[in-house]
C-alpha cells in the first residue's frame, strides 16, 4: 500500500478503539490500541504519544510506532527543542495539520500533531501530545482530521486514567506505611511490632534458635518535655529513633511502642551486643535544650528469658528497671533464677 492510501472514514475504527481502550490492563496496551489503529486506517510512516513527566520538565515518549530504539532516541532527543513540533503541541495546546518538513534523506515530509488535553478543574491541563508523519504529499482531508482528534482524546483518556491509577497505589502504599509506622518517627509501630514479635518467635521456635528482645527508655524525658517544651522532646525522640536505625542490622526490626519507648527485635543472641551500641550513640548526641541524651535499656532473650511473647516482654521490662536503677545510659538483662 503507498503512503497516500486511506480508507473512505477513517472515523470508522474509532469506536472499536475505544472499547480497546477501555479493556486495557495498562497504559502501554491502550496506546498500541490506538497507534494500531491509526496505523492500519491511515498508514503513517511512524507515530508516537509522548507525555509530560511528572517528575521533571519535557516529554518522554509513552508509546511510538514504526520507530526503532535509535528513533526513539532522536525523538526524545529532539523535543527537549520547545520549538519542536510535538513539544509545541503539548505546549501550545493546538493541533496542527499538514505541517510540512524535510528528512534527513531530502524528502519532503508532513505531519500531523495534537494535544492531549484533560479539563481538571474546570482548568484544561496539558498531558502531552500525539503525532504522525508521512512522505509528501500527503494532505489530510476533514474526516482523518475528525479522527486523529478523536483518537487524541482517548489517548487522553488513557493517560489520565493511568495517572489515577498510579496517585491511587501510591496514597494505598501511603496509607499502609502509615498503618505500620510510628508518624513522629518512621519507625514501626506498636501493632506492627507485636506483629513482627510473634513470627521471630514461632520461627526461632521451628528453628530451635534464639531471639532478644531490647526495650529502651529515655533518661529523664519528662524533664526535657518540661523543660525544653514539646518541640525539643520531639527532637530527642526523632534523634533517638534514628541512632537506632543506623545501629541495628538489616534483620533487625525497631519501634517506637509509647512516648518515650523503643524497641529492638534482634534475631540471635546478640541483643546485648546491639543494645549497647544503640546506647553509645545515643551517648554521642549532641545536647538538647541543654540535656545531655542517654537512654536505659532492658534486653531479654528467648527462650532462656521467656516462652512467648508475654513473658519476654515482662522479662525486658524487669530488666529495665535494673538498669535505670543503675543510672542514666545503662543496659541490664533479668536476673539469673536461682539455681534449686
Amino acid at each position: 500500500m503507498t503512503s497516500d492510501a486511506r480508507p473512505s472514514d477513517p472515523r470508522a475504527s474509532l469506536a472499536a478503539t475505544a472499547v480497546a481502550v477501555s479493556r486495557a490492563t495498562d497504559l502501554d496496551a491502550a496506546l498500541s490500541a490506538i497507534l494500531g489503529a491509526i496505523d492500519a486506517s491511515m498508514q503513517p510512516l511512524m507515530g508516537a504519544v509522548l507525555v509530560q513527566d511528572p517528575d521533571r520538565s519535557g516529554l518522554v515518549i509513552a508509546a511510538s510506532s514504526r520507530m526503532d530504539a535509535d528513533g526513539d532516541a532522536r525523538l526524545t532527543a529532539a523535543v527537549a527543542d520547545p520549538t519542536h513540533p510535538f513539544a509545541e503541541a503539548a505546549n501550545a495546546r493546538v493541533a496542527t495539520f499538514d505541517r510540512e518538513s524535510t528528512l534527513p534523506t531530502g524528502r519532503a515530509y508532513v505531519g500531523a500533531y495534537l494535544p492531549l488535553l484533560s479539563s481538571t478543574g474546570g482548568a484544561e491541563v496539558s498531558l502531552g501530545s500525539i503525532g504522525f508523519g508521512w512522505l509528501a504529499p500527503r494532505p489530510l482531508d476533514a474526516d482523518e482530521r475528525d479522527a486523529l482528534e478523536g483518537f487524541a482524546a482517548l489517548a487522553t483518556l488513557a493517560v489520565e486514567r493511568a495517572r489515577l491509577e498510579s496517585t491511587a497505589a501510591e496514597r494505598s502504599e501511603w496509607f499502609e506505611r502509615l498503618a505500620h509506622s510510628d508518624a513522629l518517627t518512621g519507625l514501626a509501630n506498636e501493632r506492627t511490632v507485636g506483629r513482627v514479635l510473634e513470627l521471630e518467635l514461632a520461627r526461632a521456635g521451628r528453628q530451635t534458635s534464639e531471639v532478644s528482645l531490647a526495650i529502651f527508655d529515655i533518661d529523664d524525658f519528662q524533664a526535657t518535655n518540661r523543660d525544653g517544651g514539646h518541640a525539643a522532646g520531639d527532637d530527642v525522640l526523632r534523634r533517638v529513633a534514628a541512632v537506632l536505625a543506623e545501629s541495628v542490622r538489616l534483620v533487625d526490626t525497631v519501634g517506637r511502642i509509647g512516648g518515650d519507648e523503643f524497641v529492638l527485635i534482634a534475631p540471635g543472641s546478640a541483643g546485648v551486643t546491639v543494645a549497647q551500641r544503640v546506647l553509645d550513640g545515643i551517648a554521642a548526641l549532641p545536647a538538647v535544650a541543654g540535656k545531655n541524651v542517654s537512654v536505659s535499656a532492658g534486653v531479654a532473650r528467648f527462650p532462656v528469658d521467656g516462652s512467648d511473647a508475654d513473658e519476654l516482654i515482662a522479662a525486658a521490662m524487669a530488666a529495665l528497671q535494673t538498669a535505670r536503677a543503675e543510672g542514666r545510659g545503662h543496659v541490664a538483662e533479668p536476673a539469673a533464677a536461682p539455681k534449686a
